[in-house]
């Protein structure tokens, strides 16, 4: 049989060398021959290269399906003229244009290297630890853990009335949930405090309208106007809320503990694009229904001087509030995009 040389690419670094073979379909050495397909079909193969200076014993190799890339180590680290002793350069070998670099931007790439590992080692060295951090991880833990269970327990409760009673359920939504919504909105307040003392790196005006729109809902629209209560639009508010919390709080729990669900995260950034919407317009038609209660009713109307009328009704303030309502979605969205893209680029580049 035939022994046939390889094609070979090369490259160099100031204290390594790259060899790249093509050879596919590899089979384990023998001796000084690999059997593989190459330029000339499946034979073995062998080369030799005898090196301009001496190198480190250590060899360490790759073998993918269409070639065996190499590494050695140079005894020196210094930049070489050329790969081997003899002048004329092999038939077989070739520059690796895909490694290749000058000596002036191999010694830009170690100083570049260099700066980041100082820049990475001053960085750290100015980060003091913090004595209370696992203090503030407990506490974000159980906030979320409580949230957690409060709006599974809604979601599950609110599930099970549905499978059972159908439509009927969606009249009597207020009546068997309500205290636990009260109870898990008044503990978002926390989501507003928290990243104000520094504990969370969200921005506060975003927790802000989001907790400061539902408090609307719930307990003016929802908890102040018994006509309201019965009506299907609040079936569809909380369960709209609590899916989008059950997927959300899990997430900031594992975070706490520096866990990565890959399903749960991918649920946390891809379900709010259409929940979030939905639940913005399902709250939009929980205020248009209650405009002409507030006017017959005169609930928080607001006294005017004799001369302008009696009193200016409270759905002129939600008719502001609408307005004010979809901007806060588009704020809203946008801030959750932006953490969305911030996600998939630390996920990619950890995978590079």
């Amino acid at each position: 049989m035939q022994i046939l040389t390889p094609h070979v690419y090369w490259a160099q670094r100031h204290g390594e060398i790259y060899l790249r073979v093509e050879l596919s379909d590899q089979k384990l050495p023998q001796g000084t021959l690999t059997f593989g397909h190459g330029a000339k079909g499946e034979n073995p193969y062998t080369f030799s290269l005898e090196f301009l200076e001496p190198v480190r014993p250590e060899i360490s190799h790759k073998s993918t399906q269409r070639q065996v890339d190499i590494k050695i180590k140079k005894q020196e680290e210094r930049w070489w003229d050329r790969l081997t002793l003899q002048e004329k350069k092999p038939l077989f070998l070739a520059p690796d244009f895909d490694r290749w670099l000058e000596e002036s931007d191999a010694e830009m790439e170690i100083q570049t290297k260099e700066e980041e590992k100082l820049n990475k080692i001053s960085v750290e060295s100015r980060v003091r630890k913090d004595p209370y951090l696992g203090l503030k991880k407990g506490y974000l833990f159980m906030y979320n853990l409580v949230q957690f269970l409060g709006f599974s327990w809604i979601f599950v409760n609110m599930t099970v009335r549905l499978f059972i009673l159908g439509q009927d359920s969606f009249y009597d939504t207020f009546h068997t949930t309500a205290d636990m919504m009260y109870f898990c909105q008044m503990m978002a307040v926390l989501e507003v405090i928290n990243p104000l003392l520094g504990l969370v790196r969200t921005g506060v005006f975003p927790a802000l309208i989001q907790v400061a729109g539902r408090n609307v809902i719930l307990f003016v629209i929802f908890g102040s106007l018994d006509d309201m209560q019965n009506k299907p639009v609040v079936f569809f508010v909380f369960y709209l809320w609590s899916t989008i919390e059950i997927f959300r709080y899990p997430f900031y729990m594992l975070a706490c503990i520096g866990t990565d669900w890959p399903m749960l995260t991918w649920f946390r950034y891809n379900l709010w694009i259409p929940l979030y919407p939905l639940g913005v317009v399902a709250e939009a038609v929980a205020v248009i229904q209650s405009l002409p209660i507030f006017d017959e009713t005169r609930l928080f109307s607001i006294p005017l001087p004799a001369g302008l009328g009696h009193s200016l009704s409270f759905s002129y303030t939600l008719q502001l509030y609408l307005v004010l309502m979809f901007l806060g979605l588009f704020i809203n969205f946008r801030h959750l995009y932006k953490l969305r893209q911030r996600r998939y680029r630390l996920r990619k580049r950890k995978a590079h």
